[in-house]
């Protein structure tokens, strides 16, 4: 299978569900990857679109140039996205709001492909808590987002955070299944193994960057499959597929209105 990076950031409770997005997507090559996120910060806000390849062919993701891509929302706002390179798509007056329904509409090589996704209300991301434990002789840590969830059943969220300067980004997907209108009890675990290049692994004095996003149902459905197939393989009991799109038409990718808080801590 070839393995596909989502850019899209980024973590549940246990340690397997704790990592990096590197899926082991089906073998479809040439494929609409669409990638697009509207916040409740200031934009500009970016859709990002290219193809899918091969597991044959290199980690170098065609760009789709030429593509029309129109964002507007249920308060009757459009705009039409500039196209800025690298397949990339910027935004320039249209803003997130909660409470506001977006669409994506995008006409890529004589299909069009839509999606829509509602920003929730803002959840606040009042802080974050270290621990730690010692397994074997290794220290591993943990930061708890500190936060209370709304009474009303439903609310789903989205965590990524990095280290240091690393551009890896991790994630976890919370529900409020079990917690609802409760204290948040849910760490995110941070990496402890650093046996091969490139991997990571958190010790005193580094940074962690978490951001907090609070998405919909459908953008809950996309990562919490990500994050099982993601852990697919030996043993693992799950068929490496593609995750749930909210984009129609076959499209792969996501579509995110949501809205978003960063924090950070120093490990101690």
């Amino acid at each position: 299978m070839k393995k596909i990076f989502l850019i899209i950031a980024a973590f549940a409770v246990t340690v397997s569900c704790e990592k990096e997005i590197d899926l082991d997507l089906e073998n479809e090559s040439g494929k609409i990857v669409i990638e697009g996120n509207i916040t409740d910060k200031a934009g500009p806000y970016i859709v990002k679109i290219t193809k899918s390849v091969s597991f044959t062919s290199a980690n170098e993701y065609p760009a789709v140039e030429g593509a029309q891509v129109t964002l507007s929302d249920n308060a009757g706002n459009s705009e039409v996205l500039q196209y800025v390179g690298g397949g990339n798509y910027q935004s320039s007056t249209i803003t997130g709001e909660p409470g506001r329904t977006y669409t994506l509409k995008v006409n890529a090589e004589g299909n069009e492909y839509v999606a829509q996704s509602t920003m929730p209300q803002p959840v606040d991301f009042e802080g974050l808590l270290q621990d730690s434990f010692v397994v074997g002789g290794e220290t591993s840590y943990t930061l708890l987002p500190v936060f209370t969830d709304p009474p009303a059943l439903g609310n789903r969220y989205l965590f990524s955070f990095t280290v240091n300067n690393n551009p890896k980004k991790f994630f976890s997907e919370f529900s409020d299944n079990v917690n609802n209108g409760m204290l948040n009890q849910r760490p995110l675990l941070l990496p402890n193994d650093d046996s091969d290049p490139g991997d990571i692994k958190v010790v005193p004095g580094d940074i962690i960057y978490v951001e907090m996003q609070c998405i919909d149902d459908k953008v809950y459905t996309f990562y919490s499959a990500l994050l099982q197939l993601s852990g697919s393989g030996p043993g693992g009991g799950i068929t490496p597929a593609n995750p749930p799109s909210n984009i129609s038409n076959g499209a792969l990718g996501y579509f995110s209105a949501h809205t978003s808080e960063k924090l950070s801590a120093v490990i101690q």
